[in-house]
């Protein structure tokens, strides 16, 4: 099954552009309020990722927070997506490291090597209630009971759907209450052997993760242990790969290559080859342009309600001068007024629950049609922990490794989840 790489540099949605360097953008405070002695009055370094977009609402962000806090300077270092976590550490070990950095699934990556600092007492002395703000991403960027990112950015994936094609069939709109079942017969009915599929596959790890925990399994369980060779998870797996090479409702690989060179799920939704595609917020800038009627719908369910989110957190590196400045920062920062910015501009979901229920979210200016946007607050409900686990980077190269063949249709799920539950278990440790 062909996997939509494009889905794996997902920061920065209406204005995408990856940079070509670090670029460095400032926001400075008055020199008499740095004078003034106050305990929060700091020199920020701030790093994120992404292209041009990215730079532009960050920069919009900051600037509203050095108006409200005018003792605060702040530098913004965009740096590219690739060389972004070297980047980052290679300043840390030199006792450089920003100040405020940008992280998202491998948070404890850098936590697990002392890189970010826990972030519980400064919220707690800041009264900010991560759960009231967030909801239940207020803790995800956390590792053995502790925080070490706020949520920034974080929208659930959700389907988009062809309106069209589902009018033309007398189905209506996916709804959160679908079932696998009915999910399967929808698709089944929106297909045409060769020419139009009902979805658009399942393959990425967001995507089978999400059918793994609406099934009761779990790829970690509560222990820290490596649980993939569970029937929960094998079932949810192998009902993923059946949908393309039992029922014929996904493309092959090959189908998808014949598509053209690069053509992905998103792609083949945007150009009508398939009916359902499930993905980020992220989907929204390529189909603007796109000749089909489309809306957003929250992803079925199955046994349980559970769906993938996609986002970043803001965390404060170890060698930060002042973290109670950074941490002022942050907070203001994952507030409303300026996480209204990141809708914005288009450049992603905020995390903000506020923003997602308020009419700059539902309706934003550069909208050119009516969608369905209270999807994302809807999805919010149903977002299940991700195992963000220090070892991320490791457990993902096992499972890219392991399911080659799965997707290949060589393997089933069973023999293919075995092999990876082993070598996990040999790179993923318990803690204590």
């Amino acid at each position: 099954m062909a996997i939509d790489r494009t889905r794996l540099t997902r920061r920065g949605f209406l204005g995408l552009g990856a940079a070509a360097g670090v670029i460095t953008l400032t926001a400075c405070g008055s020199d008499s309020d740095k004078a003034s002695g106050s305990s929060t009055a700091a020199d920020l370094v701030m790093t994120v990722w992404g292209g041009e977009n990215d730079k532009t609402t960050y920069q919009q962000r900051i600037d509203l927070l050095v108006k409200k806090y005018p003792e605060l300077k702040v530098k913004l270092q965009l740096i590219p997506n690739d060389g972004y976590a070297q980047k980052v550490q290679t300043m840390i070990a030199g006792g450089k490291g920003p100040d405020i950095m940008q992280v998202a699934e491998s948070v404890n990556v850098y936590s697990s090597k002392n890189q970010i600092q826990p972030l519980d007492e400064l919220a707690k002395k800041a009264g900010l209630d991560l759960e009231k703000r967030f909801g239940s991403i207020g803790k995800l960027y956390s590792y053995q009971d502790k925080v070490y990112a706020i949520p920034d950015r974080s929208g659930a994936m959700i389907v988009y759907y062809n309106k069209g094609l589902f009018d033309a069939k007398g189905i209506k709109a996916p709804t959160a209450d679908w079932t696998w079942d009915e999910t399967l017969a929808a698709f089944k009915e929106l297909t045409v052997p060769g020419k139009q599929w009902g979805y658009s596959g399942g393959g990425w790890w967001a995507q089978w993760w999400s059918f793994v925990y609406q099934n009761g399994g779990k790829i970690i369980d509560d222990s820290g242990k490596p649980s993939v060779a569970t029937d929960e998870v094998i079932d949810a797996l192998q009902w993923t790969g059946d949908l393309v090479f039992k029922h014929g409702v996904v493309p092959t690989k090959k189908q998808y290559a014949d598509m053209g060179a690069d053509v992905g799920g998103d792609g083949a939704f945007a150009n009508g080859k398939v009916a359902v595609n499930t993905t980020g917020f992220w989907g929204i800038s390529g189909l603007t342009k796109s000749k089909i009627e489309w809306d957003i719908a929250p992803l079925w369910r199955g046994k349980d309600q559970a769906v993938t989110a996609f986002g970043s957190g803001l965390a404060i590196s170890r060698t930060a001068k002042n973290p109670d400045a950074a941490f002022k920062a942050i907070d203001f920062l994952t507030s409303a007024e300026a996480q209204q910015k990141i809708i914005a501009t288009g450049q992603d979901v905020p995390a903000s629950l506020e923003v997602q229920k308020s009419d700059a979210f539902l309706k934003p200016a550069w909208m050119t049609k009516p969608v369905n946007m209270d999807v994302f607050a809807e999805s919010s409900a149903f977002v299940y922990r991700a195992p963000f686990i220090p070892a991320w980077n490791e457990m993902q190269k096992a499972f890219d490794d392991g399911l080659a063949d799965f997707w290949l249709g060589k393997k089933d799920a069973r023999t293919s989840l075995t092999a990876i539950q082993q070598r996990l278990e040999s790179i993923i440790k318990p803690a204590g």
